[in-house]
């Protein structure tokens, strides 16, 4: 067995946003969600919307959905992210009707968007053929 090694992150106190854990939205925050809906063996991507003048975070996302006719390992992205785009493995179990386990990621601080007025996007890839459900749901701030 392998020890896992972490990945460098960029935080939102690392471009000098007031932040603690006694107060997760930093001051002049405000929250942001945002959801693919029901995606049919398609690429499901939840968009955490840009504003001007404002800094768009990440706190988590989620992602449920069903089976396929064959199950397969795809790759989920979270893109627009200071310090480049970072990847998961998302699996669809075999069968169009069985559920797929959720991938749930909180992340332990806000990470920011690579820019002011950019926007941050998760991208599940298609489950494959019989895919009838797929749904990604982003959370986040602007500050």
């Amino acid at each position: 067995m392998t020890a896992a090694t972490a990945l460098p992150v960029a935080l939102v106190s690392d471009i000098g946003i007031p932040f603690s854990a006694s107060n997760p939205f930093p001051y002049g925050g405000s929250s942001l969600t945002a959801t693919s809906g029901n995606i049919a063996n398609a690429s499901a991507v939840a968009t955490l919307a840009a504003a001007a003048g404002k800094t768009t975070c990440i706190t988590g996302f989620d992602i449920t959905g069903t089976g396929a006719t064959v199950g397969l390992p795809v790759i989920v992205t979270v893109a627009g992210l200071l310090g480049g785009s970072i990847t998961f493995t998302y699996a669809a179990m075999a069968g169009a009707l069985i559920f797929n386990a959720p991938l749930q990621v909180r992340f332990p601080a806000p990470i920011p968007a690579s820019a002011v007025n950019t926007a941050i996007t998760v991208t599940c890839a298609a489950l494959g053929l019989g895919a009838t459900n797929n749904v990604v749901n982003a959370y986040g701030l602007q500050i």
